[in-house]
């Protein structure tokens, strides 16, 4: 019986797996030729931040010279359970400073959710919501972008995320290759696909007006997954803008790191339950594949907690001594999923090669497949963790600026 559990599981996810890597070879051509219309729509950019007196002023600084009608857009501070200076320092750059203090309510999700409750009050109402984090920077057209899209009809956009530390610690580099590889062979493939595009996080423009009709609703670990799912069950179609730029800065240390990508895992579990079955459901009932497609999106972190879980007691099985005990899927069928997993390891110097990333950032991936192999006993620790629900703040180290970012580019 339980070897019977074991090969399903295994076809399944292979099945899964495969699914996937077909996908993303889609994203090797860009295709997505956008009209471009006069600057009318109008912003308001909200920045979430909990404790950023070092990091805050540079975005603003950056938002400040965005290439964009200035009477077309403001910037609101959420100070979250501050305990620092980051409201008086927003304030000494003639932005609104909202601050928030709820113990019991922490997170990034309540607090954009308690943002936008005071900013349908005021008295001048937006076309659009942008949302960025307090240690991002923008390119300098980034509303122009968010722009033609919103005047093109649609509702909700992702930008192009970027790192702004790639060459700071073995770490960081690996943080931006996979932001290379997702943004080209996850992002760019859907797009070519006419599928939906999952938000990261950061750089997302949403209609006000959608807002408005669904609220934000999304206060789990991982708000920007959550709020995927809500938009495509509800038929709305997030998009992805190649030419929008944002940059995050990422942890250099691998204990920052696997704390915040925990907290991902942890947040990604709950989002699964939550959607996985109602989407693959409605899907199938509406023959819909974008929400088919977006059910395994959500379903990826058990797909790397099961065939973790599986490949360990395959391997172990494999060395106890006497005659296997269950069967292999890969010992009946070798060369497919050789191939599968060749053409799974080969995207990533690809998505490399077509981001034009730094020469520098290739010995990255010596190490690159210690980050990918962490994810695994990452996500069986967030598997029975995932009850979770404190939010975990990333440190940040230093200041880096939107000049030093475009030196960095050329």
């Amino acid at each position: 019986m339980l070897d019977t559990v074991l090969v399903v599981l295994q076809v399944v996810f292979v099945l899964i797996g495969g699914y996937q890597t077909i996908v993303a070879f889609f994203g090797l051509a860009r295709k997505d030729k956008r009209a471009v219309y006069e600057p009318q729509k109008s912003f308001a950019i909200l920045v979430a931040a909990h404790n950023e007196e070092k990091v805050v002023g540079a975005l603003l600084e950056n938002l400040r010279h965005l290439n964009y009608p200035k009477e077309l857009y403001e910037v609101f501070v959420i100070a979250d359970n501050c305990t620092d200076n980051t409201a008086s320092i927003a304030r000494s750059y003639g932005v609104h400073a909202f601050e928030r203090h709820d113990s019991s309510r922490r997170g990034k999700g309540y607090a954009i959710e308690w943002m936008l409750r005071e900013l349908w009050k005021l008295p001048r109402q937006f076309d659009a919501i942008v949302m960025f984090d307090a240690d991002n920077l923008a390119s300098p057209d980034y509303l122009r972008h968010m722009n033609n899209d919103l005047c093109a009809g649609h509702r909700v956009i992702q930008a192009y995320l970027d790192t702004k530390n790639p060459h700071d610690s073995w770490i960081t580099s690996a943080y931006a290759v996979s932001y290379w590889f997702c943004n080209r062979l996850w992002q760019m493939s859907r797009t070519n696909l006419g599928l939906a595009n999952y938000l990261g996080g950061t750089g997302m423009c949403f209609e006000a007006k959608l807002l408005r009709e669904i609220g934000w609703g999304a206060t789990s670990l991982v708000e920007d997954l959550e709020f995927t799912m809500r938009c495509v069950k509800r038929g709305v179609k997030p998009i992805f803008n190649y030419e929008a730029k944002v940059f995050d800065e990422k942890p250099l240390s691998f204990k920052a790191s696997w704390k915040q990508r925990l907290r991902w895992m942890q947040g990604h579990f709950e989002v699964a339950r939550r959607y996985f079955f109602p989407l693959i459901w409605q899907g199938i009932k509406e023959r819909s594949w974008t929400k088919i497609d977006m059910a395994l999106y959500a379903l990826n972190v058990y797909n790397v907690f099961i065939t973790g879980v599986v490949t360990t007691v395959l391997y172990l099985d494999m060395f106890l001594p006497g005659k296997a005990h269950f069967t292999s899927v890969y010992a009946h069928a070798p060369w497919l999923l050789m191939t599968l997993s060749l053409l799974s390891v080969i995207q990533f110097p690809i998505a490399l090669y077509l981001e034009r990333a730094p020469k520098k950032i290739i010995k990255s991936l010596i190490t690159f497949p210690l980050y990918l192999l962490s994810w695994y006993p990452l996500t069986f620790y967030a598997f029975f963790t995932q009850t979770n629900k404190q939010w975990s703040h990333t440190q940040h180290t230093r200041v880096i600026r939107i000049d030093e970012m475009q030196k960095q580019a050329s």
